[in-house]
């Protein structure tokens, strides 16, 4: 049994024994280490970035096609149609059927929507009536005046024998005449029923709503049982018209050049147009017109562009981008391979030309080019230079390969 003597001393605190080994030391060296490492990249990147030699630099730019032409003026517009109309109906009437949907072609003078012609059917039928009423009483005078004729004829000769009294006579020859003017009334008044019949025929053809030019419709604004006026109401209920369509034989581009690049474009100057949704299709145009005003707003001025391309992918509405070109492409050349750079970036070196090429870590490549003929202020590359890569323009004399440059875009 332990006694309080012994539990006493199983808690001494042993003093022999050393304190366990600290980490703090190791960290410390650790975070010393990296930063020297850091201090001395920060330090050979500044010194790399104050020996860097300052230059402009442009990008190589594909040449597709050999009916590539250089582009004096790029600019962004909209496809528009010349021929685009809401067609209504030249009455105010309910519809009762609308023959259209959207997307569906149209020909001109196809029957696109019927208004209810209960009205103008009661208006012609009522026209019909007077008409025939008018003619009925014209024949009914021409009767009589025949009659009369006949009887001014007799007493003409009985006159002459002194059968009948001259008052007699002088009073046929006056009703004759009553009746040949009772008789050309008449007719006047038949000729004016048979054009109040031709007018309500028109208005039975006005309830039938039919397409001025051949198109397609691109919209629908009226639904059977609706009200239509040619003139809005003031409401919500009455439609103005019965649905939109578009020539597409009509379409062209609107561009907003702006003022200060305006010279540079002239009537029937060639332009290749390329449709924001299809960016890869190359579309040949030309210069229309250039509308003579400005927009004081934005500075610019309307150009209008033909495409000499009808394709059902260009629809109203679309976004373009123009370039115009310096010169008509050409047709049938041949596919030409290589990149246009400007005209300065190619230097002499060993009797051959080459381009200073900059790549990874600004550090620029001597790269040996077969240079190509002049393309306004560019340059045709043959081989030797990618689409894309970057290189030098008007390098300095003593730049050398391997060199660091600090870039600037030309």
């Amino acid at each position: 049994m332990n006694t309080n003597a012994d539990l006493l001393k199983e808690l001494r605190i042993d003093r022999s024994a050393g304190p366990p080994p600290s980490r703090k030391g190791l960290w410390i060296a650790l975070a010393a280490v990296a930063l020297v490492a850091v201090l001395a990249l920060a330090g050979w990147w500044l010194f790399a970035r104050e020996g860097a030699v300052p230059v402009q630099t442009a990008t190589a730019v594909s040449l597709a096609s050999g009916n590539a032409a250089a582009s004096v003026l790029d600019a962004s517009g909209y496809v528009v149609a010349r021929r685009m109309a809401t067609v209504s109906a030249k009455i105010t009437g309910r519809v009762r059927e609308v023959l259209i949907e959207e997307g569906m072609k149209v020909e001109e003078g196809q029957v696109m929507a019927r208004l209810d012609p209960i009205d103008a059917d009661a208006q012609r039928s009522l026209s019909a009536a007077q008409l025939s009423a008018a003619r009925s009483q014209a024949s009914s005078v021409s009767a009589r005046l025949k009659e009369a004729e006949a009887n001014a004829e007799r007493l003409s000769r009985l006159v002459g024998q002194q059968l009948v009294s001259k008052a007699q006579y002088d009073q046929a020859v006056s009703q004759r005449d009553a009746l040949r003017a009772e008789l050309l009334t008449a007719q006047r008044n038949a000729k004016v029923a048979e054009d109040g019949l031709h007018i309500a025929d028109l208005g039975v053809d006005n309830t039938i709503v039919r397409a001025p030019f051949a198109g397609v419709v691109i919209a629908k604004a009226a639904q059977p049982g609706e009200i239509v006026s040619p003139l809005s109401a003031g409401g919500g209920f009455t439609r103005t018209g019965i649905g939109t369509i578009v020539d597409m034989d009509s379409l062209e581009v609107e561009v907003d050049v702006g003022e200060s690049y305006i010279g540079r474009v002239q009537p029937k100057m060639p332009v290749e147009a390329t449709l924001n949704s299809y960016p890869d299709w190359k579309i040949p145009a030309e210069v229309i017109a250039i509308i003579p005003t400005a927009d004081r707003g934005k500075a610019t001025v309307k150009v209008r562009v033909a495409l000499k391309e009808k394709d059902a992918r260009i629809v109203p509405d679309m976004g373009v981008t123009v370039s115009f070109l310096e010169r008509a492409p050409e047709a049938d050349a041949e596919p030409r391979r290589g990149v246009r750079v400007p005209a300065s970036a190619i230097v002499q070196r060993d009797g051959g030309d080459a381009v200073f090429v900059v790549g990874s870590g600004d550090e620029v490549e001597l790269r040996g080019v077969q240079a190509g003929g002049a393309l306004g202020g560019d340059r045709e590359v043959v081989s030797g230079l990618a689409p894309g890569e970057t290189v030098v323009v008007d390098p300095p004399e003593g730049l050398e390969a391997g060199a660091v440059v600090s870039t600037g875009t030309n």
